[in-house]
């Protein structure tokens, strides 16, 4: 995966992507994925797994922007779940923690 992203961070910074309005990129993001939504609720496959790849591209490329390691991003949030708990609620998973916390309330 690091290849990858490092093939992207390329591509970008040839292209001047580096150095573009990161706020631009926050915007394509929000477009790719409410075509990954489109694509989910039409069961559209395709459309579902070209959006996911765009996002990903597009993800990358404001963390460069950002100076922001993506893969220590992802390292770190795997890191936070790993050892999580918790239970399925009506499709969601709820961490142990809340569930304890609403218990409170």
């Amino acid at each position: 995966m690091g290849e990858l992203i490092l093939a992207i961070e390329e591509w970008a910074t040839k292209r001047g992507l580096d150095k573009a309005d990161s706020s631009k990129q926050l915007l394509k993001l929000q477009e790719e994925l409410g075509e990954l939504t489109q694509g989910h609720l039409k069961e559209n496959g395709g459309q579902v797994e070209d959006s996911i790849g765009d996002l990903f591209v597009v993800l990358t490329i404001y963390c460069l922007q950002q100076n922001i390691s993506l893969q220590e991003c992802v390292e770190e949030a795997y890191n936070t779940i790993k050892n999580r708990t918790g239970k399925m609620i009506n499709g969601v998973f709820v961490k142990t923690v809340d569930l304890q916390n609403a218990d409170k309330n």
